[in-house]
């Protein structure tokens, strides 16, 4: 679908959805921020799809976010990409870490992960618990045989990684000059033992191969940007700037979730409800009933 916007092939944005289950209202104003920060710059308004995990990813879903796009009346520029379609790049950014010596094979299993949480409390990071780095202390040379037989993750050696780029920063639109601080969600997972790649990796591999200048997303996303950032060092690869923007909650302040059990944009669609109306309702600041911003 083109936009009969004039572009300025200096602002290009994106949204990048999963289609492991249906749009619900939070995705709908993220895409509506991401597409009007593009559009009220004259700049292009990329969609990408991020079907990287083919156990959960279904066509239908796809589909229905491209139905739930178009009721809402937000118009993407050239071709839908799919990351299904750039694994090779996903594993040739892997291998490059792997010959920094900046991956380590992880045998942790989520029992094991769990056991040390049994074991007692385990560092908390924007994300959740830090893992402690029980497979990063493993002899190398073992642990490569090992891994030739066993299933495992690829971890990031934070420290390590920090330690070769020296402190970073980064700009967001909103919340300003930030010091990155990769090392506060520890190790994150860039090759997962299930799926090809994890979000970290992918999301700043194909930012840059996109020629996204603006990275416009929800601030549950802001800590993680360290990492992106950390990886953009290392890969030799631009740094967008940032805009992370408030988030729907519902009346609990939980944000809106496709695991919680969000409605879904569809539900509302095939009711006949109009799509255009409710984005402009939330460019006016009204929200459902119990919607809220955080």
């Amino acid at each position: 679908m083109t936009s009969s916007v004039q572009l300025n092939p200096d602002i290009v944005v994106r949204f990048a959805p999963s289609p492991n289950g249906l749009l619900h209202l939070g995705h709908a104003y993220a895409a509506m921020m991401a597409h009007d920060f593009a559009r009220a710059r004259g700049g292009q308004f990329l969609l990408r799809i991020e079907d990287i995990d083919s156990g959960r990813s279904r066509p239908e879903f796809v589909t229905a976010i491209l139905d739930d796009l178009r009721w809402l009346g937000l118009g993407w520029d050239g071709d839908v990409i799919f990351q299904s379609q750039r694994l090779d790049r996903y594993a040739a950014a892997a291998d490059r870490l792997k010959a920094m010596d900046l991956l380590y094979p992880c045998f942790c299993s989520r029992s094991d992960m769990r056991q040390l949480q049994d074991d007692g409390p385990q560092p908390e990071g924007p994300d959740g618990p830090i893992y402690a780095g029980t497979c990063r202390h493993l002899d190398p040379d073992q642990a490569r045989k090992r891994a030739t037989k066993e299933p495992h993750s690829w971890r990031l050696d934070v420290a390590k990684a920090a330690a070769i780029t020296g402190p970073l920063q980064w700009t967001d639109e909103r919340h300003g000059a930030q010091l990155s601080h990769p090392e506060r969600l520890g190790d994150v997972i860039l090759v997962p033992k299930e799926t090809p790649v994890a979000y970290h990796l992918a999301v700043t591999v194909d930012d840059a191969r996109d020629g996204i200048t603006h990275v416009v997303r929800g601030d549950d996303l802001f800590a993680s940007t360290a990492i992106h950032r950390l990886l953009q060092a290392l890969l030799g690869l631009p740094t967008p700037i940032y805009f992370h923007h408030r988030l729907l909650c519902d009346e609990e302040g939980a944000k809106l979730a496709k695991s919680r059990g969000s409605a879904s944009l569809s539900v509302l669609r095939l009711a006949g409800k109009s799509g255009q109306d409710l984005l402009q309702d939330f460019r006016q600041g009204i929200f459902p009933v119990g919607i809220s911003l955080s």
